[in-house]
């Protein structure tokens, strides 16, 4: 790993814990007592099953919910609500239909107040990087899957957040096109640095994503289970034997689903 995350991390989760109250008031922890340091422009990527509570760490990262106990901190300033520290990929396009490419990149610069000719200035920008002139005009219904979610990229992109949360952006595409859009991830990542926090529940995709991986155990709560450093250089091939050593010491100790 880079000496930069040896520095004070950049995001603090402290002994952080949720519970929601379903029908009936019955009570499901979903998250319990989960500790995890990220560093400046690390890219760490948290990794288990479905129903582990990796989604719901999250939005509590992003302030799109509030932790029972425990506390969340950026640049040690404590999240108790969204702000503009985070940008949000979803695995759902989450992309308004009856706009287009660039103004669905403009969406939050206009929301801040950004004046016409800046936002698109910067839309432009990001549309260019992750691969999408020429289709600034067009709608999402004329998009594939891969482009559709490079356009949520963009626009988180272009508030220009200091930390990038990316919920299995890639769930619903198919292999070849995931495999595709692993390497554009990590081609802007390079290109335009920021502190990645991926959530997946593939190994692969993992090993071949991040500086780090936190692996999460297979049931609720959700609790930290270990943590593996991935110290290989980058690109990586899903092939090599470091990749492929790796990748047999997590399978060993988890119950994912490759």
């Amino acid at each position: 790993m880079n000496t930069e995350h040896k520095a004070k991390p950049k995001i603090c989760c402290e002994q952080v814990s949720k519970t929601f109250i379903q029908k009936g008031n019955q009570e499901v922890p979903v998250i319990s007592n989960v500790s995890i340091n990220v560093h400046e422009n690390e890219f760490l990527v948290v990794c288990g099953p479905g129903q582990c509570g990796k989604s719901t760490l999250l939005k509590i990262i992003a302030g799109l919910e509030l932790p029972d106990t425990g506390t969340v901190t950026i640049d040690g300033k404590e999240i108790s609500g969204p702000g503009t520290d985070c940008g949000m990929v979803f695995q759902s396009y989450m992309l308004f239909a009856w706009k287009t490419v660039r103004h669905n990149v403009e969406m939050g610069l206009k929301f801040r107040n950004v004046p016409p000719d800046k936002r698109g200035e910067i839309a432009q920008h990001y549309i260019d990087m992750v691969g999408l002139k020429g289709f600034e005009n067009h709608y999402p219904h004329q998009l594939s899957g891969g482009m559709k979610q490079r356009v949520g990229i963009a626009r988180a992109y272009a508030n220009t957040p200091s930390v990038m949360l990316l919920d299995e952006p890639f769930g619903q595409l198919d292999a070849q096109t995931r495999m595709f859009m692993q390497h554009e991830t990590i081609r802007i990542w390079e290109q335009e640095k920021r502190t990645v926090i991926f959530v997946t529940n593939n190994i692969d995709e993992a090993l071949f994503l991040g500086d780090r991986i936190v692996l999460m155990e297979g049931k609720l709560p959700g609790t930290v289970k270990t943590e593996y450093c991935v110290d290989l250089p980058r690109p990586r091939e899903h092939t090599s034997t470091a990749l492929l050593q790796l990748r047999k010491l997590i399978t060993d100790n988890t119950e994912l689903v490759l």
